[in-house]
């Protein structure tokens, strides 16, 4: 009896990875909540994440980072906790996800430590390549949306987002020249990234940041998405 060859199942399209990254009160939490749910009305799976954590043993580093006990190791020593908190959210998520074909939206991701280590820490620019390297290997956001903001609105924000519920992290707490300085290190990553940076103006409303945001991401993936289906791919 003769035999058919059945053609292989395809293997589901990469999803993309969008990251959303900015100083501290800029709303990234409300506009990935926004941002979810637009794709998913565009029938695109996708699951939201944070940095640092979105894994099980990233999330123990958040605790230990964002305590402030790293802080007097210097910037470099929480960079180095930052990568391997970024090595187990790829491996337990962010990669697992994009293989079977899933949108992951992170909330922060590898150009905060540039910010925040780099920026307003000053730490050499060779540690942080070579950290990023051996987190990320090959893998870069396929767009990464930065909420500008002025950063003492930023830190009034932050404040009344907290109501005293909880304290003022590691990074919150710093003055306003440090958060200046993020905000400034944020805009250079833009700048020198231009093919997957987008700068979106955070200090207005909260629906105008989304429709922003939605007119980014339809630009830069969605059509690149719908010309894939038009070639059969």
């Amino acid at each position: 009896m003769s035999q058919t060859n059945d053609p292989a199942p395809s293997s589901p399209r990469r999803g993309r990875l969008i990251t959303l990254e900015g100083g501290e009160g800029v709303g990234k939490s409300t506009q990935i909540g926004r941002l979810l749910q637009r794709l998913r009305d565009e029938g695109i799976e996708a699951v939201a994440t944070r940095e640092p954590g979105g894994s099980e043993g990233a999330e123990i580093l958040r605790r230990v980072l964002l305590s402030g006990v790293v802080k007097p190791l210097g910037p470099a020593a929480e960079a180095i906790l930052f990568a391997a908190a970024r090595i187990d959210h790829i491996d337990a998520l962010i990669e697992p996800a994009l293989a079977a074909g899933i949108w992951v939206v992170s909330d922060r991701f590898a150009d905060s430590t540039r910010a925040y280590q780099g920026g307003a820490g000053s730490l050499d620019n060779r540690l942080i390549n070579a950290l990023e390297r051996t987190a990320l290997g090959d893998l870069q956001p396929d767009l990464t949306l930065i909420l500008d903001l002025p950063p003492g609105e930023g830190l009034r924000r932050a404040a009344a987002r907290r109501k005293d519920a909880d304290g003022v992290d590691r990074f919150e707490g710093e003055d306003l020249r440090f958060h200046e300085a993020i905000r400034a290190a944020f805009l250079t990553i833009a700048a020198d990234n231009p093919q997957r940076c987008v700068v979106v103006d955070a200090s207005a409303s909260e629906v105008e940041v989304a429709a922003a945001i939605w007119t980014a991401v339809s630009d830069r993936l969605l059509k690149e998405r719908e010309l894939d289906r038009a070639h059969g791919s």
